[in-house]
This record gives C-alpha cells, structure tokens and sequence, in this order.
C-alpha cells in the first residue's frame, strides 16, 4: 500500500510499480520479474496487506523473496508504533507464500512444452546424475546429459513443471 511504502521511506507509489511492470510487459512480453517483500511493518494494516496480496495477484511474479519484518537497532521503524504482533506477520507470511508458489507454478507453465537455449551449469544439486542450468529467462533447468556439456549451451525442450526448476529433455540440435 502507499501507506506502507511511504512509512518505509520508498520513493514510489504502487500504481507507479504496477505503470513500470506493465511497460516492461509490453516491451519485453516473456519478462522474468522477480521480487522481495516485506510483511510486518509496524502499522501494516489487514488492509495494506490485502492491498499487497492484490498487486502480486495482478503482476503474478515469477518468483519472491518473502520476509518477516524484524526490529534493527538504530532505524526509524524500530522506534515506530503499531509493531505488529508475531504471530500476524507469520500468519501473512504464510498467506504470502502460498499466494507466491501459485503463481510462481502458473508463471512457469508457459515453459511446458516449449525448447530453450540452457547454458548448463553443472551436476544438479538435488539430482547428481543429472545436470542444470539456466534459460535466458534465468529459470533453473535440470536434465540428463553427460558432463562434457558442462559450460556449453545447449536446447532442452520442458517436459515438467516443478515450483523452483524446470525439467527437460536434451533435444539434438
């Protein structure tokens, strides 16, 4: 909310953020945007956060960094009023989360199916016998392939979706 901007001494207003990813949107139609968010601020409303809910609903990031406020010595907000009860915060946090993954899912359905250029990165860090990398669109890939890729580039045509990474298969070139 711009409440809540303004209290965190941001210099811009939600439909400024909503009028920016819109222009990015039209110039670059497949943008990757990601983003941090902060529940909790002291004075944070139920309100403000629904106001927060609604903006990431109608920009649907491709992924967040979601935080609790906490109290740091020395700043303005630790001397402000309304400090927000810990278990609310947890309770938006969580609310937040959940609002994130579905739209981090819904985001990275438009990869199904589809190959893109994957700059391999090495061995998966969950799946060994596998490999990753990353698209042009920064999204985390893993599929088979020998290790002699590793550093190259590569087509990977999507066969699964997955919250954080994609799954595909190696494709000829």
């Amino acid at each position: 909310s711009d409440q809540i901007l303004q209290k965190m001494n941001r210099k811009y207003t939600r439909e400024h953020y909503l009028d920016l990813v819109r222009r990015l949107r039209k110039a670059v139609p497949d943008i990757a945007i990601s983003t941090d968010l902060i529940v909790g601020f002291p004075g944070e409303t139920d309100e403000d956060f629904e106001q927060t809910l609604d903006l990431y609903r109608e920009v649907c990031f491709n992924s967040a960094f979601t935080f609790i406020y906490s109290k740091r010595d020395g700043t303005p907000a630790e001397k402000m009023n309304e400090q927000i009860d810990p278990e609310i915060s947890h309770a938006r946090l969580e609310k937040l989360i959940k609002l994130s993954e579905e739209c981090t899912l819904k985001a990275n359905q438009k990869y199904l199916g589809n190959t893109y250029k994957v700059l391999v990165e090495g061995a998966s860090k969950r799946n060994k016998s596998m490999l990753s990398g990353r698209t042009e669109h920064g999204r985390m890939v893993s599929f088979e392939g020998s290790s002699d890729l590793i550093d190259k580039i590569v087509n990977v045509k999507i066969t699964e979706i997955k919250l954080n990474t994609l799954v595909g298969k190696l494709e000829d070139k």
